[in-house]
């Protein structure tokens, strides 16, 4: 099946006191890139989250974060005693000193000290050390990412169908390119025989062996039978990569590459209007393919 690189997954837990939301979000990448983020203390999740996308991912930059609260109604407020008593002393001196120096200094009210750093502490922020809803969390963790995994599949569906549509108007173009040969030859004998013609009847002594071996080499040189052959050799192992089990998205990414390279050599050799017009449309349609096998897995 196809998968895509690209997906999210999220969810929101509480246990106790502790609310907790986590995140996984994957764009491009050329192989596997885990990064958790994780509070201190949760590095024991780590591991569990690596393991767990690897089951399911092959490729992809995947980035999972890990944010922890605790309900502020449960009384986190905390008061410094150290703290507090270091910001009396301090003012205390402030006072002495500003008298000695003949300044007036307004009363100092106790809830000035509180907003000071450090002494009275209002963060509903959390580190995760001796947590007890760790077994809660990684239960997410293990649903998040079957999550995650499903939405890159989902995705991986939809991409499934835009290349099969692109594989078919490739496949189609080369069918209507083979029909413009039969027309294209005769064109081309045409206009070969009048300047064959022009040649011997302006050119004294001709090699005619010279000529012949020209003229050979140029009807090689006009010929896209070759490409076209091998543009049908793609398509056939792109529906082929389509139906395949694993990633396939590196294996896509150089068919597309072959693709392209068939589709410049048919329109320099075209030397025909309608053959011109359909390679600049199988260009136009293996672009906009390669653009959406970047987020193949």
């Amino acid at each position: 099946m196809v998968n895509s690189m690209t997906a999210f997954a999220s969810c929101a837990g509480a246990e106790q006191d502790v609310r907790w939301t986590l995140e996984i979000r994957s764009v491009n990448g050329r192989g596997l890139d885990v990064r958790p983020r994780l509070p201190e203390g949760c590095e024991t999740l780590e591991p569990v989250i690596k393991a767990q996308i690897a089951k399911y991912c092959k490729r992809g930059n995947v980035n999972v974060s890990l944010r922890l609260r605790r309900d502020a109604s449960v009384g986190l407020a905390h008061l410094n005693a150290e703290a507090l008593a270091q910001a009396v002393v301090a003012v205390e001196q402030a006072g002495t000193a500003a008298e000695a120096a003949g300044l007036t200094v307004a009363p100092v009210q106790a809830v000035e000290l509180l907003k000071l750093r450090g002494v009275f502490d209002l963060s509903s922020e959390t580190d995760a050390k001796e947590l007890p809803c760790l077994p809660a969390i990684k239960a997410d963790i293990m649903k998040t990412v079957a999550e995650f995994a499903a939405a890159r599949a989902a995705e991986g569906a939809a991409l499934k169908g835009i290349l099969t549509a692109q594989v078919d108007e490739i496949a189609r173009l080369h069918t209507a390119a083979l029909a413009t040969l039969p027309a294209r030859q005769e064109k081309m004998t045409d206009v070969l025989r009048v300047n064959v013609a022009k040649v011997l009847a302006n050119g004294e002594g001709v090699d005619a062996d010279r000529l012949a071996q020209e003229l050979a080499l140029l009807v090689v040189k006009s010929d896209v039978a070759e490409e076209l052959d091998r543009l049908g050799a793609h398509i056939t192992a792109a529906r082929e990569l389509l139906l395949a089990e694993g990633p396939i998205g590196r294996k896509f990414d150089f068919l597309t590459q072959e693709f392209n390279r068939e589709a410049n050599t048919l329109c320099s050799k075209a030397n025909f209007t309608e053959l011109t017009a359909i390679g600049l449309d199988l260009k136009t349609v293996i672009d906009q393919m390669r653009e959406q096998v970047q987020n193949v897995e």
